[in-house]
C-alpha cells in the first residue's frame, strides 16, 4: 500500500512507502516533466519513462521469483499497462459516483423536509458541481463505462458511502457550500482538493482495487497523479469532448516497451558479466536486486536502441534509482553504467 503527499502546486508526489517491502521512495524529479499543460495538447497516459518503470518493476520480479519465461513476460507487461489505462477511468468515475451518491441522499433529505412541512431546501452546490457533472457526460468516459461492465464502483458500495461520508463532513466541504464565490473554476479546485485528502492514501479504495486487479495498488500513485492533472485541464468550453489522456502516442511507443523487456530477458547473462566486470570490490550475488534490475535495463536500452543516446538512457534510469533504489546507491549505479560504457566504447562495441 502506498503512502504519499503532494506538492500543492505541481499535484507531484514528494514521498512514498510501500508497506512491507521496506522500499522507501522520494521522488527526486517530476517523472511526467514532459507533460503540457496546455488544453488544446494531447496527452499520453503510457509514456516511455511509465514503459521503463514498468520493464525494470517486471525484470526486478523476475530476479526475486525467477521461472518467468519471456513470453509471459511481455503478455505481463501488455496487461500491466492496459489495466493501468483502466484504473485511470476507473478513478475518474468514482468522482461521478459519489456525485450520484450525493444527489440520492440529496433527494431523501428534501423528501423529509416536505414531509416535515418545511419548503426551504437545502444547498445542492454539491451535486450540482460543474466540473463533476461535466465529468460525467464525458463522451470518453462514458465510451469507458460502457466497454468495462465488470468496472463498477457499485460493486463496492461501501467505498462510495465512505468517501462521500468523508468529504461531506470536511472543513473544505463546508467552505465550499458557504463560499459566495461560484464559478467553473471553484468547483474543479474543489475535486482537485478534496482527491488529494481524501481519496489518495484510502485504505478502503486500497481494498477494492486490489479485488479488482493485482497491478493497481501498485500503480496507484503513478494513476493519482494522471487523475489529478486531468482535473487541471479541464475546461467548461470544452463541455463533454473535453479530451481524456490517450494511452499511448504511437504504436512505437508500445513496441518500445516490449523489445525492451525482451532485450533485457534474453540478454541478462551478458549484462550481469558486464555489471561484475566493473564491480570487482562486491559480490554481485550481494548487491541489491532492485539496483541489479535497474542496471540491467539500462544496458539493454543503452546497447541495442541506437535511436537514443547514452546519456538520456543514463538520466532516465538514474531517475528511475533515484525512486524506487536506495539513494545511496544511486552514485554506484551511475559509476558502474558509466564505467561500462567507457569500455564497451574503447573496444569499439558501443558506437554511439
Amino acid at each position: 500500500m502506498f503512502f504519499a503527499h503532494f506538492d500543492e502546486k505541481s499535484d507531484n508526489y514528494r514521498g512514498l512507502r510501500l508497506r512491507g517491502n521496506d522500499i522507501f521512495i522520494t521522488f527526486a524529479h517530476n517523472p511526467f516533466t514532459g507533460m503540457q499543460r496546455h488544453t488544446n495538447i494531447v496527452l499520453y497516459m503510457i509514456n516511455r519513462e511509465l514503459i521503463r518503470i514498468k520493464a525494470v518493476q517486471l525484470v526486478y520480479a523476475n530476479l526475486v521469483n525467477g521461472g518467468r519465461n519471456i513470453e509471459e513476460a511481455v503478455k505481463e507487461m501488455d496487461e500491466s499497462l492496459d489495466q493501468a489505462y483502466c484504473m485511470y477511468h476507473h478513478m475518474l468515475n468514482l468522482i461521478c459516483e459519489v456525485t450520484d451518491y450525493a444527489a440520492q441522499q440529496y433527494e431523501i433529505t428534501c423528501a423529509q423536509l416536505l414531509d416535515r412541512g418545511r419548503r426551504e431546501l437545502p444547498n445542492d452546490r454539491f451535486i450540482n458541481n460543474r466540473f463533476a457533472l461535466q465529468l460525467e457526460s464525458n463522451r470518453k468516459l462514458e465510451t469507458f463505462t460502457l466497454n468495462h461492465k465488470d468496472l463498477r464502483w457499485t460493486d463496492h458500495e461501501d467505498v462510495v458511502h465512505a468517501i462521500y461520508s468523508l468529504i461531506t463532513e470536511s472543513p473544505e466541504y463546508e467552505v465550499y457550500m458557504d463560499s459566495e464565490e461560484e464559478s467553473y473554476e471553484t468547483d474543479r479546485e474543489f475535486w482537485r482538493t478534496v482527491y488529494k485528502k481524501y481519496i489518495i492514501n484510502n485504505d478502503l479504495i486500497d481494498d477494492a482495487l486490489e479485488e479488482w486487479s493485482i497491478y493497481w495498488n501498485c500503480d496507484r500513485y503513478v494513476i493519482d497523479t494522471f487523475v489529478l492533472k486531468t482535473i487541471r485541464r479541464f475546461e467548461e468550453a470544452n463541455g463533454e469532448q473535453q479530451p481524456l489522456l490517450e494511452q499511448y502516442n504511437n504504436s512505437d511507443d508500445h513496441r518500445f516497451g516490449r523489445d525492451l523487456l525482451v532485450l533485457t530477458m534474453r540478454g541478462r547473462e551478458q549484462y550481469e558479466q558486464l555489471i561484475t566486470d566493473h564491480t570487482r570490490n562486491w559480490d554481485f550475488s550481494r548487491l541489491a536486486k532492485m539496483d541489479v534490475a535497474v542496471m540491467l535495463t539500462a544496458l539493454a536500452e543503452i546497447i541495442n536502441i541506437d535511436s537514443i543516446s547514452v546519456n538520456i538512457s543514463i538520466n532516465e534510469y538514474l531517475n528511475i534509482a533515484k525512486t524506487y533504489c536506495d539513494l545511496k546507491n544511486v552514485k554506484f549505479i551511475n559509476a558502474t553504467l558509466d564505467g561500462i560504457v567507457n569500455d564497451l566504447r574503447r573496444q569499439g562495441k558501443l558506437l554511439k
